[in-house]
C-alpha cells in the first residue's frame, strides 16, 4: 500500500481496519518529507513531537474499538499564517522568525479533535502577499509538477505538499486567489468558501475583509470533508456567520442535470492563454453533456476588479501590520538610539520588499487627502462588482471561467515586474471582493504537461452547490 498517496477516506478506512496505524501513517509521511522536500522546499517548519503525539492517541481508540472520528489519523498541514500553540509560527517573514504562539487558530483545532494528524507548517508569500511563493523570507518554492516553475502562491507550500504527497489534505488562505491559483498550477482542488463561513481567528490577518480560510486536496470529496470540519459559527471572530453547516459530502452524489452553469464573457478576453481557453471551453462542454443549460452572463466591472482589489488589500494590511513592530513579540533590532529608530530598523529588517511595498501603497491610499480618492473609491466598486455577481445569479446556479490566464510561470519569471504578476490574479480576485465562494479543479494539461484549472463560483454560503457541480465533472473526467 502506497501511504502517502492516499485519499481522506482511505487514510481513515485503512486505521480502522488495521492495515495500518496512525503513528505507521505519520511516520511514512515525515520519511516522504524527509527524502522530497529538500528539492520543493514546501514546509518550514515540523511539528513531529505533537503529531505523533496525537497519532498514538487514534491509535489508542482504534484498538479500544472506540468510534474513530471523521479524520482520525489523516496526515495533514497548515499554511504557516495560521497559529499553533507551541508550534513556531512565522506568516512566512523575518520579522516573526521566532514567534511561538500561546493558542490554536480555530481551524487547526476543529481539524485535530475530527482526529487530524497535523505535520507541520507550510511554506508561503510573505504574510500571504504574492502569486508565485517567491516572496517567502526563508526559500522558495518549488512546483513538484515541474521544479523549475511557481507552485503559485501565497499557499504554494500547501499546494506543493498535497502535489507532492506529502500531506493528505492541507490548509491555505485565499485573500485574492491565493488557495485556487496554487490549486490550479499545481492540478489540485483548492476551495475557497464564503466570506464568514470558516472561522478567521488565528489567522495572521493580511486584509480582514478579504481573508478567507479554506483546503487544498487531490479530490472533491476530500475538500468537502475537510470544510464540513472547518465550518461553522465561532464566537472568537464576529465575522463568522450563524447559519447552519450542511453535510457537503451527503450532497455530492445529488445531479446536477437541469443546473444553470454561467459563463461570463469577461474572463475569456485579452490575455487568456489559447491553450487555456481550449481546457475551459472543453470543460463547459462537458457540463453541457451532463444536462447542464449553459448560459452567458455579463459582469462589467470585473475590468476595475485588478485595481479595487490593490487599493482595498493593501490599505487593510498597512493597518493590520502595523502591529509588527519590534515592541511585544517577533524581532526587535538591537542597538537602536530611539524608539522611532527602533520601529524602522524592526521594520526595515523584518519586512521583505512586496510587504514594504504594499504596506506603502496602503498606507498612501488611507492618508488625508487621498483616502476618499482611493480606497473609499475601490469600496465603491467592490459595491458594484458584488452587484454583478447578483444580478447574474439570479439567472444561473453556478458562473464557470478559468481560475489562472495561464499555467504555471517559471520561477524569477516575474519576480521583478509587480504589475505582471499582479494580474496574473485577474480571475481570482473578484470572488474575494464579493465574498462569494469558489472552486478551483484541474480539467486539463498544456502542451508542457502542466495542469490547468478551472474555477466555479456559487451563490453566498452554496458551497454545496460548487461542490457538487465539481465533484460531477471530476468523476465524468
Amino acid at each position: 500500500m502506497n501511504l502517502t498517496g492516499l485519499t481522506i477516506d482511505a487514510a481513515r478506512a485503512a486505521i480502522s481496519q488495521g492495515k495500518t496505524s496512525a503513528l505507521a501513517l505519520a511516520e511514512a509521511f515525515y520519511a516522504k518529507i524527509d527524502s522530497d522536500d529538500p528539492k520543493i522546499g514546501a514546509y518550514l517548519i515540523l511539528s513531529k513531537e505533537r503529531g505523533l503525539e496525537k497519532a498514538s492517541e487514534i491509535d489508542r481508540l482504534a484498538k479500544e474499538d472506540d468510534k474513530l472520528p471523521p479524520l482520525a489519523g489523516v496526515p495533514v498541514a497548515i499554511k504557516d499564517v495560521m497559529v499553533t500553540k507551541g508550534v513556531r509560527t512565522t506568516a512566512g517573514s523575518k520579522i516573526l522568525g521566532n514567534y511561538v504562539p500561546p493558542y490554536d487558530c480555530t481551524a487547526v483545532v476543529r481539524l485535530e479533535a475530527a482526529g487530524a494528524v497535523v505535520l507541520g507548517k507550510l511554506n508561503c508569500d510573505e504574510f500571504a502577499m504574492g502569486s508565485s511563493n517567491e516572496n517567502s523570507a526563508f526559500k522558495p518554492v518549488h512546483n513538484p509538477r515541474d521544479l523549475s516553475r511557481v507552485p503559485g502562491g501565497s499557499s504554494g507550500g500547501s499546494a506543493a505538499a498535497i502535489a507532492a504527497d506529502m500531506a493528505v489534505a492541507a490548509l491555505g488562505s485565499d485573500t485574492g486567489g491565493s488557495i485556487r491559483q496554487p490549486a490550479s498550477f499545481c492540478g489540485l482542488v483548492g476551495l475557497k468558501p464564503t466570506y464568514g463561513r470558516v472561522s478567521r481567528y488565528g489567522l495572521i490577518a493580511f486584509a480582514s475583509s478579504l481573508d478567507h480560510i479554506g483546503p487544498l486536496t487531490k479530490t472533491v470529496k476530500d475538500a468537502a470533508i475537510v470544510l464540513r470540519t472547518i465550518a461553522g459559527r465561532d464566537p472568537m471572530d464576529s465575522t463568522s456567520a450563524e447559519l447552519p453547516v450542511p453535510d457537503y459530502v451527503a450532497e455530492l452524489d445529488k445531479p446536477v442535470k437541469g443546473l444553470k452553469i454561467g459563463v461570463a464573457k469577461e474572463y475569456f478576453g485579452e490575455g487568456l492563454e489559447a491553450e487555456t481557453r481550449s481546457a475551459i471551453e472543453t470543460a463547459i462542454q462537458k457540463f453541457a453533456a451532463m444536462g447542464c443549460e449553459i448560459v452567458n452572463v455579463s459582469l462589467p466591472h470585473t475590468k476595475y476588479a485588478i485595481p479595487a482589489y490593490y487599493l482595498v488589500a493593501t490599505a487593510e494590511a498597512s493597518s493590520n501590520l502595523a502591529r509588527f513592530d519590534g515592541v511585544r513579540y517577533g524581532l526587535r533590532v538591537k542597538g537602536a538610539r530611539s524608539l522611532s529608530d527602533m520601529y524602522r530598523r524592526t521594520r526595515d529588517e523584518g519586512f521583505g520588499a512586496e510587504v514594504k511595498r504594499r504596506i506603502m501603497l496602503g498606507t498612501y491610499a488611507l492618508s488625508a487627502g487621498y483616502c476618499d480618492a482611493y480606497y473609499l473609491k475601490a469600496q465603491r466598486v467592490r459595491t458594484l462588482l458584488t452587484g454583478d455577481f447578483e444580478d447574474a445569479f439570479k439567472k444561473v446556479d453556478l458562473i464557470v471561467g478559468p481560475t489562472c490566464p495561464t499555467p504555471a510561470f517559471k520561477l524569477g519569471e516575474k519576480v521583478d515586474d509587480p504589475l505582471a504578476m499582479y494580474l496574473a490574479d485577474i480571475y481570482t480576485v473578484t470572488a474575494n471582493l464579493a465574498g462569494i465562494p469558489g472552486i478551483s479543479i484541474p480539467v486539463g494539461k498544456s502542451k508542457d504537461n502542466l495542469p490547468i484549472g478551472m474555477q466555479i463560483f456559487g451563490k453566498h454560503f452554496d458551497e454545496s452547490t460548487i461542490l457538487r457541480a465539481a465533484h460531477a465533472y471530476e468523476k465524468a473526467a
